[in-house]
C-alpha cells in the first residue's frame, strides 16, 4: 500500500498532466514520462478489460480495486481534473496579455523533455533512428495544418473527446492543439470548463474515456513490443513540437474567397497559420522571454531530480 505522501505524489502529478492538456503545444503524455509514471499509467487504463467487468459485477471490489490500479488512477485523475478546471481561466488571461512570455516557459520545459525521454531508450539502432524521425517529421507535419471552424454537435464533441484524449496521452502530441485543428479548443477548454456547459462537456468526456481505454490497450503493445522504437517515436514527437511552441509568431488569419477575414460567432477572427521569426530588436522583453525559458528548462531538470528515475513500468 502506497503511504500519504505517494498519494500526494501522483496527485502533484495528475495537476502536471491536466495543466499540459489545457496548454496547446504541450502534451500530458510528455508530463507522464518524465514524471515516471507513463507506463503503469497506461497499463492501469489498460487493465479495464472483461476480467475488470467480472470482478466488479461479482462484488469483488477490493480484488477490482487491485486490478484496475484504482487508487492510483484516482490519485492521478484527482490532479488532472482540479489542475484543468482551475488553470482554465488564468490560462486564458496569461495568453491573452503574456503570450509570448507563456509560449517561452512551455518551450524551455519541453526542449528539455526531449533529453530526458530520449535518454529511456535502451538500445540505438537503424529502426529506432528511423523511428525518431518519423515521430519529428509527424509532429512537424501536423503543426503546418490549419485549423477548422468550432462544431457543437454531439457527435463532432464525442469525435473531439476521442482524437484528443489519444494524443493527450501520447507524449509529444498535444490534445489540446488537436482540438485547435479540429476548430473546438476554444469551445470546449475556455468556453465550457469556465461556464461547466454540460451539454458540450458531457459527449467530451464520453469520448474521451472511450479513448483512453482503447487507445491504452495499443499503446501498451507497442511498449512491450517493440519499447525502445516507441520511446524513440515518442521523443520525436516530442522535439518536432517545439515548432508549436516557438514563442515569437504572428497569426496569419483564415480568409473566405472573396479575401475577407474568417470570424467566429462572436466576431474573433479565424486563425489559419501562424509566421514564426526571431526577434530583431532585443529589448528587455526578449531577454525576459529567454530567462523564462531557461526557467522552463530548469523546471523539468527539477522534477527529474525529485523523481530519483524512479519510474514506474508495466
Amino acid at each position: 500500500m502506497a503511504d500519504t505522501r505517494q498519494y500526494v505524489n501522483w496527485f502533484l502529478k495528475g495537476l502536471g498532466i491536466g495543466a499540459a492538456n489545457v496548454i496547446p503545444g504541450v502534451s500530458g503524455g510528455t508530463i507522464a514520462l518524465i514524471t515516471g509514471i507513463f507506463e503503469r499509467l497506461v497499463k492501469a487504463l489498460k487493465s479495464f478489460d472483461l476480467k475488470a467487468v467480472r470482478l466488479l459485477f461479482s462484488g469483488r471490489f477490493k480484488d477490482f480495486a487491485a486490478h484496475i490500479d484504482l487508487v492510483f488512477l484516482v490519485a492521478v485523475f484527482a490532479g488532472v481534473g482540479v489542475s484543468i478546471l482551475s488553470l482554465a481561466r488564468l490560462l486564458e488571461y496569461l495568453f491573452k496579455f503574456y503570450p509570448v512570455y507563456t509560449w517561452a516557459f512551455f518551450f524551455g520545459l519541453i526542449l528539455a523533455s526531449v533529453y530526458f525521454v530520449g535518454r529511456t531508450i535502451e538500445k540505438i539502432n537503424l529502426p529506432v533512428v528511423l523511428s525518431g524521425l518519423v515521430g519529428v517529421i509527424i509532429a512537424v507535419g501536423i503543426s503546418y495544418l490549419s485549423p477548422a471552424n468550432a462544431n457543437d454537435s454531439p457527435a463532432y464533441l464525442f469525435l473531439s473527446g476521442i482524437v484528443a484524449v489519444c494524443s493527450m496521452i501520447l507524449p509529444g502530441l498535444s490534445g489540446s492543439f488537436v482540438l485547435i485543428l479540429m476548430g473546438n479548443y476554444e469551445l470546449i477548454f475556455i468556453h465550457a470548463v469556465n461556464r461547466m456547459d454540460i451539454g458540450v462537456l458531457l459527449p467530451v468526456v464520453l469520448g474521451a474515456v472511450v479513448g483512453l481505454l482503447a487507445f491504452s490497450h495499443f499503446l501498451s503493445w507497442l511498449l512491450n513490443k517493440f519499447r525502445n522504437q516507441t520511446i524513440a517515436l515518442l521523443t520525436g514527437f516530442i522535439f518536432g513540437s517545439l515548432n508549436i511552441l516557438w514563442p515569437w509568431k504572428n497569426a496569419i488569419y483564415k480568409l473566405d474567397t472573396a479575401g475577407h477575414v474568417v470570424t467566429k460567432a462572436d466576431g474573433t477572427p479565424v486563425i489559419a497559420q501562424y509566421r514564426k521569426f526571431m526577434p530583431d530588436n532585443w529589448d528587455h522583453t526578449v531577454f525576459v522571454a529567454f530567462t523564462i525559458m531557461v526557467i522552463g528548462f530548469l523546471v523539468i531538470w527539477v522534477i527529474e531530480y525529485y523523481a530519483g528515475r524512479k519510474t514506474e513500468k508495466i
